[in-house]
């Protein structure tokens, strides 16, 4: 089987991944991957924001790193692009880090729910037990909806984090997910079906079965990706996650060129 793009992968960078570019795409080579993409975690606006991202002052390096993996492996095509975190405050200084250098696409992602928690930090774990998991999942949704709404965004990236440590609500959450993928379908957004899920509690992949069959019965169309902090991760799972695309009714998912997308056939 031709394995489509992986286009969710980090660099050292961002203080959790290790791996340099070259080494990732040395990766997808092995596997037979056509096209990857780089999407590190971007800088925020400040330095001191958290200590799991990029800093400002790494920005030309990391687009760096991404030039010498593509010249090193000229039978690959390989994207650029940066993983974003949306805070709706942050969306002036998204908009300065797209013009900066010359991206391929933002991928767009809710870790925090708020300035002072990220809600799939292993170490903020404890945060959880003082909360109904509808609390969080609402808050969560209606964030990744702001994402989604807000026009600054490709791909929106593993679209239910929120279960990565298996806290289910026993509400029923199908109005959250209709009105998240209607904001992308709304946006010409795509929603990435992303594998580390699959390596977390959750045991499952970003997004569940139910939100891609949702997706697919509206038309928003999808990326993969493996979420990749080493080059072992590369395209780990993918078979998986195309089985899960081809059970919703998915024969195409898009390429990203400068920030125009492309529907492939995988």
């Amino acid at each position: 089987m031709s394995l489509p793009a992986d286009y969710h992968s980090h660099t050292p960078l961002c203080h959790h991944a290790t791996g340099q570019p070259t080494e990732l795409a040395a990766q997808a080579v092995r596997l037979g991957l056509k096209e990857m993409g780089f999407s590190d975690h971007s800088p925020m606006s400040r330095d001191d924001f958290d200590n799991w991202r990029m800093k400002a002052a790494d920005l030309d390096q990391y687009v760096a790193a991404v030039e010498q993996a593509r010249r090193d492996h000229p039978n690959l095509i390989i994207k650029l692009a940066l993983e974003v975190d949306y805070l709706p405050e942050q969306e002036d200084w998204i908009r300065d880090l797209a013009a900066r250098h010359p991206w391929d696409y933002f991928i767009g992602s809710v870790h925090y729910i708020s300035d002072s928690w990220a809600i799939d930090n292993p170490a903020e774990i404890a945060k959880w037990k003082d909360r109904e998991p509808l609390e969080v999942w609402t808050a969560y949704f209606e964030r990744l909806t702001l994402a989604a709404e807000s026009g600054i965004f490709d791909i929106i990236g593993h679209a239910d984090l929120c279960k990565k440590f298996a806290f289910y609500p026993k509400q029923d959450c199908t109005p959250l997910f209709t009105r998240f993928l209607k904001a992308a379908k709304r946006s010409g957004l795509a929603i990435e079906l992303n594998t580390a899920g699959l390596r977390k509690e959750c045991r499952e992949i970003y997004p569940s079965p139910r939100i891609v069959q949702m997706a697919a019965q509206l038309g928003v169309p999808i990326t993969f990706g493996s979420d990749a902090h080493a080059p072992t991760e590369v395209g780990l799972n993918f078979a998986e996650a195309v089985q899960l695309a081809h059970s919703a009714g998915y024969t195409h998912s898009c390429s990203f060129t400068k920030r125009q997308r492309e529907d492939v056939k995988f």
